[in-house]
């Protein structure tokens, strides 16, 4: 049997997920996508389909602010910023999808910037 790639059993773990965890207009989903240089994260309502806030480090506004840091700060400034995006447009309480990766390192380190700025799951 050969062996599955590590993206194909993420998705797999993500896909089981999934099926459990989802977005309602008074609790959106926060979903979390990580590649090997940038990080994504999106408040997402998936009653309707939409994208209520999202924050990445590819964000222009953002790239003074991380010039010089590791993967993990940027995880963080990444979760204040959602904080504070999700908190603008009255979300205070989310239910959070980490996209089937480890709740470890970069992921970890967004989750508890946001809970930090405010948000609560």
């Amino acid at each position: 049997m050969p062996k599955v790639s590590s993206n194909i059993a993420r998705k797999r773990r993500h896909a089981r997920i999934r099926v459990r965890v989802s977005g309602t207009p008074g609790q959106p989903r926060l979903c979390i996508f990580r590649s090997l240089c940038n990080i994504y994260a999106q408040i997402i309502d998936d009653a309707s389909g939409t994208t209520l806030t999202s924050a990445d480090s590819l964000n222009a506004d953002l790239k003074k602010q991380l010039k010089g840091k590791n993967k993990t700060q940027v995880a963080e400034l990444i979760g204040s910023e959602l904080a504070k995006g999700a908190r603008e447009k009255g979300i205070s309480v989310v239910v959070f999808d980490r996209g089937g990766y480890k709740y470890h390192g970069r992921v970890k380190a967004l989750a508890e910037a946001a809970r930090k700025a405010g948000l609560k799951f």
